[in-house]
């Protein structure tokens, strides 16, 4: 629990019953603290109030699951709580608390979820991973701006959805010129030309 600061945001792995997903934590006292939207991870807490919380260094992994694209993950059974977790990555088991709230933004409403997870077991060691670059945090906020993408376009919000998708453009280049490689770059730009095309 050391190694978390209070009141810092954290971008972890959730794995739930049926998803992982990348969500930002926040540890105070004993809990971490995160917030879900509907989807899936969100019915899965409903349903079945168990996580866990994986730490990584590899964006591809944060990227991929953001976006719901295939991934080649290891799994073993958790060892206190009814999950299966990541294998040889750093995690904490818990039971999750949650209470159903509103919010708005420049988005509009949504649904959310906000989560407590009580820890049950932690289990902290060295993994091999290459540590975050200053590309990689460029490459997770233009998956993170492509989720939102989606819903202002869902939401037919016309102007949000071009203001997200001239962030995402920004992100891209900034991306490129510090050296980034990973070809989920050009898949994201391509995802967010397809969506404002599809809903213009």
């Amino acid at each position: 629990m050391e190694m978390f600061e209070e009141g810092k945001v954290y971008e972890l792995l959730l794995v739930t019953k049926s998803n992982v997903t990348p969500v930002g934590v926040v540890k105070k006292g004993n809990k971490f603290h995160f917030k879900l939207f509907e989807g899936k991870s969100a019915k899965d807490i409903r349903e079945h109030p168990y996580g866990v919380l994986h730490i990584t260094w590899d964006v591809d992994i944060l990227v991929r699951t953001a976006l719901n694209l295939p991934c080649e993950l290891e799994w073993e059974d958790s060892k206190t709580i009814p999950l299966k977790k990541i294998k040889n990555l750093p995690n904490i088991e818990g039971k999750i608390e949650f209470q159903e709230d509103l919010i708005k933004d420049s988005l509009g409403e949504a649904r959310i979820l906000r989560c407590s997870l009580i820890p049950s077991r932690i289990e902290v060691f060295p993994v091999s991973n290459p540590p975050l670059s200053r590309a990689d945090f460029y490459l997770l906020e233009m998956a993170i701006n492509l989720t939102r993408l989606y819903v202002a376009t869902r939401k037919l919000n016309v102007k949000e959805a071009q203001n997200i998708y001239s962030k995402i453009w920004v992100e891209y280049r900034t991306y490129k010129r510090l050296g980034g490689k990973n070809k989920l770059a050009e898949k994201i730009m391509g995802f967010a030309t397809a969506a404002l095309r599809w809903n213009p």
